[in-house]
């Protein structure tokens, strides 16, 4: 049973792993990589990217802290 219970709980870290990824690439990397390409000049566009950034990083952060914490659960 633990067998089945350690292979659930990784599955669930790494899908939880994949989706703090996605998070860092589509709110920060892409906004970022349009920044250095001039995509948007002006000082509110700057600001959005600032705040946005931070929390798109925030949120990938938590998705990857609860996939090391659900691996904390894994059996011997």
């Amino acid at each position: 049973m633990s067998l089945i219970l350690n292979e659930t709980l990784k599955l669930q870290a790494n899908a939880l792993d994949r989706a703090s990824t996605a998070c860092l690439t589509v709110g920060v990397l892409a906004p970022g990589a349009a920044t250095v390409y001039s995509v948007t000049d002006s000082e509110i566009a700057a600001w959005v990217f600032i705040l946005g950034t931070a929390i798109w990083f925030f949120a990938a952060l938590v998705l990857h802290l609860a996939a090391r914490r659900t691996l904390k659960g894994l059996q011997s």
